[in-house]
């Protein structure tokens, strides 16, 4: 693991681990409303302290993603986002000294289509800290890993609530800066609550791993991110946020980014 051991995403888990803090994991459709806005949202979570952002490069055809997101995505690439325009923007939020470690999520069609060792090799030097693909499956992603983890990308892999348990333990084996426990079978979205037994899932997942375990999908709000964080190291928040981002997405770019930032304030406030 030696090739990570500058990596942003390891370096903020361990320095929570060392001070027992949990984190929230923003969620944020890369150009949207537009890429300056984006990098705007990524300037102003740091500002909260936020230590982590994913960043969902947009795809047409998302697996896992409910009517916020994938409405997210369309709209963005509409306006002709590319996977060239998100690394340029985050090269220059680097530039900017941008602190936060970034996770992109993005379908194995656009890494494939570019090559993979391309694909890796510019998303780290552009500023990427981890990857997560959503639709490759344990067997590939593994086969993937060695690849990242040699370019200093954390490879981040998924377990669903259907994931046998012995899958589990595999996929979290091969799981590099935290494990994604997806909460609820089916697609992004927001909810009221969790259910208990993703709750109980991961409690028996930490007894097989050491790397940080965080929840998704469905979680909504601080009540919520405290349950999760119980248990969890983490709580993802990706729908409810874009839902936030494209109710203000007319307004002036300061205002939305302060509708932004005071709803991760709320998010946050259960696990400072």
């Amino acid at each position: 693991m030696s090739e990570l051991e500058n990596n942003r995403l390891i370096q903020t888990f361990a320095k929570l681990r060392q001070t027992g803090k949990k984190t929230l994991i923003p969620f944020l459709t890369a150009g949207y409303p537009d890429l300056p806005t984006t990098e705007a949202l990524l300037i102003e979570l740091e500002k909260q302290g936020v230590g982590i952002c994913e960043l969902g490069i947009p795809f047409s055809d998302p697996i896992a993603d409910g009517p916020t997101i994938q409405t997210s995505y369309t709209e963005a690439l509409s306006k002709g986002i590319t996977s060239k325009k998100i690394f340029d923007m985050v090269k220059h939020y680097r530039q900017q000294d941008g602190k936060l470690a970034l996770v992109a999520m993005v379908s194995y069609s656009i890494v494939f289509k570019r090559g993979v060792e391309s694909y890796l090799s510019e998303a780290v030097k552009v500023g990427f800290d981890g990857i997560i693909i959503p639709d490759l499956p344990l067997e590939e992603a593994a086969e993937l890993e060695p690849t990242a983890r040699q370019h200093g990308l954390a490879n981040v892999m998924l377990i669903a609530p259907t994931t046998p348990p012995e899958r589990r333990v595999e996929i979290a084996r091969h799981s590099r800066g935290f494990i994604y426990y997806i909460s609820v079978a089916g697609i992004t979205g927001e909810r009221d609550r969790l259910p208990e037994e993703t709750i109980q899932a991961v409690a028996q997942l930490r007894k097989h791993t050491d790397t940080p375990i965080c929840i998704g999908f469905g979680i909504s709000n601080a009540e919520t991110v405290k349950h999760v964080c119980q248990v969890a190291d983490g709580a993802i928040v990706g729908s409810a946020i874009i839902h936030r981002i494209t109710d203000a997405k007319d307004s002036p770019q300061d205002e939305l980014v302060r509708k932004i930032s005071q709803f991760i304030n709320e998010l946050i406030e259960p696990i400072k």
